[in-house]
């Protein structure tokens, strides 16, 4: 398993548009459908990856309980599946019911916007205010597989600075996990 760091993508960038199929229902969603929200968070996400199983069932009751809040969340899975069957869009769906994903878990086929967030490893957050700017890229906690109990502490502060009208202190400790599973010729 190779560690990869999230890359920096600067803060205040405008959230890239999307439009991508959700794996439980079927049905397109897109970058718009979250008009109007105080904020919108952005995971990349896979299920084989031991990073996010680590923080997969914290990651469900974050996901209960923020949207609640009134967060919009996604999570995106660009990983080719022919190389890695158990990030297929069917298994994707499985996963979400497992864990109780609280948002759309979406598939990425193209890829185009995994390379468009800039996203390189699983997790990767993309934390953005109500006008679709970044405020926040960094980890849900600094947990590791096979240390600690988990508890998104860093990405609830941030998301709860943001739904409160603030914003994150610009110095954050990037995600970390494996990286994203690029089709022969897509990898940035």
């Amino acid at each position: 398993m190779a560690l990869t760091e999230s890359r920096s993508l600067s803060l205040n960038t405008t959230a890239p548009g999307f439009s991508l199929p959700d794996t439980r229902t079927g049905t397109r969603v897109s970058l718009d459908d979250f008009a109007g929200k105080q904020a919108l968070l952005v995971a990349f996400l896979c299920n084989h990856c031991p990073y996010v199983k680590h923080i997969a069932n914290e990651l469900g009751r974050f996901s209960r309980e923020y949207t609640e809040k009134g967060l919009a969340m996604v999570g995106i899975s660009a990983n080719d599946v022919q190389g890695y069957p158990a990030d297929h869009p069917d298994r994707m769906k499985e996963e979400a019911e497992a864990r109780g994903y609280a948002f759309p878990y979406l598939y990425d086929e193209s890829q185009d916007v995994a390379k468009a967030y800039g996203a390189a490893c699983t997790p990767d957050f993309f934390l953005f205010d109500a006008d679709r700017k970044l405020v926040y890229h960094g980890q849900f906690d600094g947990t590791r597989p096979g240390g600690g109990p988990v508890t998104g502490i860093d990405l609830r502060a941030a998301t709860d600075l943001v739904l409160a009208g603030e914003r994150p202190h610009a110095e954050q400790t990037p995600s970390v996990g494996c990286s994203i599973k690029w089709k022969p010729g897509k990898a940035p």
